[in-house]
């Protein structure tokens, strides 16, 4: 991939630093764990991260599935899996187009769980840019959104490309 042009690479310095703070803001204001708080969750990030995937899924999921939505390698959602598994918050279910397989779905205590987290969350992003004029709220979203998905496609295509070279 070609470097970007100079006046472009200038661009992109100013926004660098910005999602290092906004990071480091997220992180060190503990939204995560102020989120889980109040939804009076008692889970670590990583299962709180299955719950959200799942959340936000159309349906249930391969384990594979997860772990590729969330990018960590599948053993770690697996050990999430069972420990969600253990506590009611998940399900295995038969996968109808694999009755070998199985998709993991939330219980109903799973969806309450991660309903309430959402709220948090939400209701804190809300209060945040309440003072926004709705246009700049849409192009937020809208920007964030693009950005978000063409760096993990970029990541994604690399990271094929550099397996491919490596078989």
């Amino acid at each position: 991939m070609p470097a970007p042009e100079p006046d472009r690479r200038e661009d992109l310095l100013t926004v660098l630093p910005r999602i290092t703070q906004l990071s480091a803001a997220i992180t060190k204001g503990r939204l995560v764990e102020r989120a889980m708080e109040s939804a009076a969750l008692t889970l670590d990030r990583p299962a709180v991260g299955v719950l959200l995937t799942l959340r936000m899924a159309d349906g249930a999921l391969r384990v594979g599935e997860i772990a590729e939505r969330m990018q960590v390698v599948g053993p770690h959602i697996t050990r999430q899996v069972q420990a969600l598994e253990k506590r009611g918050l998940v399900r295995r279910v038969a996968d109808p187009l694999d009755r070998r397989a199985s998709l993991i779905e939330p219980t109903e205590a799973g969806t309450e769980a991660v309903n309430r987290y959402m709220t948090s969350v939400l209701g804190w992003f809300t209060d945040t840019l309440a003072h926004w004029p709705d246009q700049d709220r849409d192009d937020l979203a809208r920007l964030l959104g693009r950005f978000a998905d063409e760096v993990t496609a970029r990541l994604s295509q690399e990271e094929d490309e550099a397996e491919g070279a490596g078989d």
